[in-house]
This record gives structure tokens, C-alpha cells and sequence, in this order.
């Protein structure tokens, strides 16, 4: 992997790519983890996690895994296309784009790829945009397509 200096704005720019790296490690979405998330959110819809309904009368054949979980398992899924160094603080400063593609089945691996989109200066430090893909293995679609947002500042003192 690259590493480059979380203020060199050109060496940034010049790893941007219409494409996307290579697909990362897998996991298993579980109708549990699917409980455990509509537990934590209150989010308790049928589709996700009352089985025998979602079988008989969900348009996809069975339980699906709330949109919110997949983008939640970003940080275990993801490895960035770049090492970034040098800085102090590196804060979420929020999300371009978020497009939710294609259903994840309970029981489906998933995996992620990303890419370098851009580097912008900005008066408290450097804005690195990346996208993200999250894709059940099989799946002609990506489940999700996400571009994130990092504001990398400088260090202190």
C-alpha cells in the first residue's frame, strides 16, 4: 500500500482511480447480527427479521440485512486504497454520496473494494474523499456504494 502525507494534496490526487482496488476479506451477515442490529435500532421491520414472513412474502426470497448494517460494517470491511501519514486528527466530516443498490441476503458473504476519488485543501486541513463498494459475493450488483468524507488535520504543537 501507497502512504503518502496527509498534506501532499498532488501525491493524493494523483492515486485517484475510476477503479477500484482489489476485493478485501469476506464476512457472513447472520440473521443473528441482523436481530442484534433491529434490536440496537428499534429498526424491527418484518422484512428483516421475522423468517417464515420474509420467505413467504418478501420480494427477495427470505430475510435481507438493513442497509444501515451493511454501511456499519465499513470499518471491519473496507481497507483504504492509500496509507495516509503525518497527521494529527482524521474526523468523519460526512458522506457525498450513499446509494443503496441491492438487498444482502441473511446468510451472504460480503466484501468491499474503494478507491481514492479526491483531495481537497481546506483551511483546517486536507479532505480525502474515497468511495467504498460492499457487494454480496455472487451478487451482479454492489449492495451498497458509499463516498466518505475525512477531514485529516495537522498536529498539534
Amino acid at each position: 500500500m501507497t502512504s503518502v502525507a496527509f498534506d501532499d494534496i498532488d501525491a493524493i490526487n494523483a492515486l485517484a482511480s475510476e477503479t477500484f482496488g482489489d476485493w478485501g476479506s469476506t464476512m457472513v451477515v447472520t440473521q443473528q447480527m441482523i436481530n442484534d442490529f433491529a434490536e440496537l435500532t428499534g429498526d424491527r421491520q418484518w422484512i428483516h427479521v421475522d423468517v417464515e414472513r420474509a420467505v413467504k412474502e418478501s420480494p427477495f426470497g427470505g430475510p435481507v440485512a438493513h442497509g444501515f448494517l451493511t454501511l456499519s460494517l465499513m470499518p471491519k470491511l473496507v481497507t483504504m486504497p492509500v496509507s495516509v501519514v503525518g497527521f494529527g486528527s482524521a474526523v468523519n466530516y460526512g458522506a457525498e454520496s450513499l446509494r443503496f443498490l441491492s438487498p444482502v441476503p441473511a446468510g451472504a458473504e460480503v466484501r468491499a473494494r474503494s478507491r481514492v476519488v479526491r483531495a481537497d485543501a481546506k483551511p483546517k486541513g486536507t479532505l480525502i474523499t474515497t468511495e467504498a463498494e460492499i457487494a454480496a459475493v455472487g451478487s451482479e450488483r454492489p449492495a451498497l456504494l458509499y463516498r466518505m468524507q475525512v477531514l485529516y488535520t495537522p498536529k498539534l504543537g
